[in-house]
């Protein structure tokens, strides 16, 4: 098995937007996801995930950020040191009420 560390960027969000879909084949691990408000006032975020995989006990969207607030011209650490794992076809979300840049550092495993 192969691990091979990747960034995915998203720039200028502002609507839901997906960041990142696991690969077939794949098992994702997600070590970090920075959100960058670039406007000048404070605005909203919302971070999802959407399973549809086959496993029924993991198969639904969950949101692991909600409508959280994000002063003017900073940025948020959403996941502070978690990890996260993603199955194949998983996605990773993201919400801007304003622009918002997105970092995302994860891990595949093929």
């Amino acid at each position: 098995m192969a691990n091979t560390f990747k960034l995915k960027t998203k720039a200028g969000v502002t609507s839901l937007a997906t960041v990142y879909t696991v690969p077939g084949s794949t098992t994702a691990i997600v070590l970090g996801l920075v959100i960058g408000n670039t406007t000048g006032s404070a605005i909203t975020s919302t971070v999802t995930v959407d399973s549809n995989t086959s496993d029924t006990e993991t198969n639904a969207a969950v949101e692991l950020l909600t409508t959280t607030q994000i002063p003017g011209y900073s940025s948020l650490e959403v996941m502070g040191g978690n990890k996260i794992v993603l199955q194949t076809t998983d996605m990773l979300k993201v919400y801007g009420s304003g622009a918002v840049d997105v970092c995302l550092s994860i891990m595949e495993i093929t």
